[in-house]
């Protein structure tokens, strides 16, 4: 059964997301890295064998595989695929941002330049399930951002191939390379290089621990995104909604992993005691009964709240990765909330919409770091450099302050590279 709480009557930290983002995979993680560094193609051959259970001749997946499955894919989920595509596409186009430039008076020009990551590594998990989901919501992004190449690398099955439906959302979303690599071994042939991997400048994506791991430990090497944990929703409802809805809610979140956690915070009680009994029933209904019903009964909570101030309140304690705000004046409550990755307003608008089709991005910040963190964006995929001119003018204007500052923290070299320009220093 999932366990209730009253808000106010337990320590906050009680109601926290503490799902482990990492077990105590540090040391193997460190050693498969070591590996890969030191051994390359052989060691991921070795590893791929080991851990996937794939003897593989070649790791890059063919033109000829990717057009196969693409072809195996069925037209209808082809055309899902597309939509869910243009649909990322359009919102993430919003963000496109260009440099800027100022200017002051006496010749003084400043500004910032916006440039793409060149070469961008991107993980797409393939364990208990799939996700063609992840690998649009990661190469939609760069590929607007306009990064020169996008390399993947995701689990081959024990027969050395990829789900055909990943391979056929690479072939939408533009991927330009696709590697049969899973976990550390992958994170380290894109951070390290290898002789059939090219090292990349960034690694993104969600994985597993020993992925989470390798990419904290390859961190300085190459640039990532964030450390996932598991996957989270809370459910802020109140006495007009409907207990099955909200159950299903909580169930679609719980069936991702045994980790994955589904808080309800509402301010009625009887709406609490339906949802429990209706997580019951709606369990059984579940093909991966067995992984949502872990999830519930370890990760899951009921939380009742005095009133929705409260019950937000707790939310934004709580900081989830997917928040649904189910009430009918959900936009009235958005200015409210202060912390959260993705925001679901109103009866209609399940999480689901967000991991698939509606547009915004399902990469987000989890275990309470929405807190300081954002949805996965263009802007991960550029870096910005600021530029700065001056004419000889408007260095005079401001050289006796140069000069003043950098004494006054006792660099003489920083105040001589001034005055030297004006024949004030000894040259």
């Amino acid at each position: 059964m999932i366990r209730m709480f009253e808000y106010g009557s337990v320590p906050n930290e009680t109601l926290f997301i503490r799902s482990p983002l990492f077990t105590d995979v540090g040391p193997v993680v460190a050693g498969i890295l070591r590996d890969v560094k030191e051994n390359g193609d052989e060691a991921l051959f070795r590893l791929t064998e080991k851990y996937d259970g794939a003897k593989l001749s070649s790791l890059l997946v063919t033109e000829e595989e990717i057009e196969e499955a693409f072809a195996s894919v069925s037209g209808e989920y082809r055309a899902v695929l597309q939509l869910a595509h243009d649909n990322i596409a359009e919102y993430h186009r919003c963000q496109i941002r260009p440099g800027f430039v100022m200017t002051r008076p006496n010749g003084v020009v400043l500004g910032q330049k916006v440039t793409p990551i060149e070469r961008v590594g991107l993980y797409v998990p393939n364990g208990t399930a799939a996700y063609p989901s992840s690998l649009l919501m990661n190469c939609v992004p760069a590929k607007l951002a306009g990064c020169g190449m996008l390399v993947i690398t995701t689990p081959p099955g024990r027969d050395g191939k990829i789900d055909p439906a990943i391979l056929a959302a690479a072939k939408i979303a533009g991927v330009d390379r696709i590697y049969k690599l899973g976990g550390a071994q992958a994170v380290a042939a894109l951070a390290f290089g290898t002789g059939s991997v090219p090292k990349v400048d960034k690694i993104v994506g969600p994985g597993n621990a020993y992925v989470a791991e390798a990419k904290k430990q390859v961190f300085g090497t190459v640039a990532i995104d964030t450390i996932a944990g598991p996957s989270e929703v809370l459910i802020v409802a109140d006495e007009s909604n409907d207990p099955a809805v909200v159950a299903a809610d909580m169930l679609a979140q719980a069936e991702h992993d045994v980790m994955a956690t589904s808080v309800l915070v509402t301010d009625s009680r009887r709406l609490a005691g339906a949802v429990a009994q209706e997580l019951e029933r709606q369990l059984a209904l579940l093909p991966r009964e067995a992984i949502a019903r872990a999830s519930i009964e370890n990760n899951g909570k009921i939380v009742v709240a005095k009133d929705l101030e409260a019950a937000i309140e707790c939310a934004n304690e709580i900081a989830p990765e997917h928040l649904e705000i189910c009430l009918d004046d959900a936009f009235s409550w958005l200015g409210k909330v202060k912390n959260a990755g993705s925001i679901f307003l109103g009866k209609h608008a399940p999480e689901a919409l967000g991991d698939y089709l509606a547009g915004p991005n399902h990469t987000l910040p989890t275990t309470g770091t929405a807190k300081f963190g954002s949805p996965l964006s263009v802007d991960d995929f550029v870096k910005k450099s600021q530029y700065t001119y001056y004419s000889r003018e408007a260095l005079r204007d401001v050289k006796d302050a140069l000069v003043l500052f950098a004494e006054e923290e006792g660099l003489r070299g920083h105040a001589r590279s001034v005055g030297v320009r004006f024949g004030e220093a000894e040259r």
